[in-house]
């Protein structure tokens, strides 16, 4: 047995469950009703996606460095969240969130989406430079969808396993009735709409020191202890690389080609071990459609 094969138990064990669980997730029953699909159900991308905590983590960073390059969302997200005096409480409801939206039954799914609309009515304000936001405003919702879905999907595609063009166009198209139902009236519906929405927002992406200030929380902070700690680094700089590579000098992010050198095999072995451990609200999702895991 090589040293590589020794890790994977100890990677599964330690990937797959506590990226998933986030205080109140076992409040949600995934295994019934029975037969009911939730928003996207078995058969669909977000099914496939969403299943893979490095996916998640690396996409969701990506997005959020797109989110706070845009000054109205900056304010929106930095100025009425808990992310600067409880960045893994934040981070853990965020992947509650993805987890209950996309495998949750419909109720949960539908009440999760109901309590985070609730709390964006609540969100509005004035930037630094003199822009007025509201956070349920049309556009801000729409790129905040965008480039979630866009963060998960490009991870999924780069680190766990290579997705068709005709897959891509299927998961923006299956993920308009969630973005939508959060506010995203204009959801994109296929690669080229999601490159038009990132065309019509590139000029409005600058950059601020709050986007450093939460690349140095996300590098230092981890929601599963000390091995976290080692990777939330490898996390960061896959995020970087991530992005559209005009954009990393304008936004002068911190990139390391040996940094990244580093995390690429890293965090492809993780993802395959934790591709193999399934989080239980998975499984328990896909019991509860009758069907086996793909």
């Amino acid at each position: 047995m090589t040293a590589v094969e020794t890790t994977r138990p100890n990677l599964k064990s330690r990937l797959a469950k506590p990226l998933f669980d986030a205080p109140g997730a076992a409040r949600i029953d995934y295994g019934a009703p029975k037969g009911d699909p939730g928003m996207f159900g078995p058969d669909s991308m977000a099914w496939r996606v969403h299943a893979n905590p490095i996916a998640l983590a690396i996409g969701g960073v990506a997005a959020v460095i797109l989110e706070l390059a845009e000054p109205r969302v900056r304010s929106g997200v930095w100025d009425h969240s808990i992310f600067k005096t409880d960045p893994l409480k934040r981070m853990q409801r965020t992947g509650e969130a993805t987890l209950i939206t996309t495998y949750g039954p419909t109720k949960a799914a539908q009440a999760r989406v109901d309590m985070v609309t609730r709390m964006h009515e609540r969100v509005s304000g004035v930037t630094p430079e003199g822009q007025a936001y509201t956070a349920l405003e049309p556009e801000l919702m729409t790129w905040v969808h965008i480039t979630a879905g866009w963060g998960f999907l490009n991870a999924y595609d780069r680190y766990v396993q290579p997705v068709s063009a005709a897959d891509k166009d299927r998961y923006y198209a299956e993920g308009g009735r969630l973005g939508r139902a959060f506010g995203a009236a204009d959801a994109p519906g296929s690669v080229a709409e999601v490159e038009q929405w990132f065309a019509r927002m590139d000029p409005l992406l600058v950059p601020h020191p709050i986007i450093g200030e939460f690349l140095h929380i996300v590098a230092t902070t981890s929601p599963i202890g000390l091995a976290g700690r080692l990777v939330q680094p490898m996390v960061v700089q896959a995020a970087i690389d991530l992005l559209p590579a005009h954009l990393r000098p304008r936004l002068q992010l911190p990139a390391s080609a040996l940094g990244l050198a580093v995390a690429q095999p890293a965090l492809r072995l993780m993802a395959k071990a934790a591709a193999r451990a399934p989080s239980r609200e998975v499984v328990q999702a896909y019991e509860r459609m009758d069907r086996a895991l793909a």
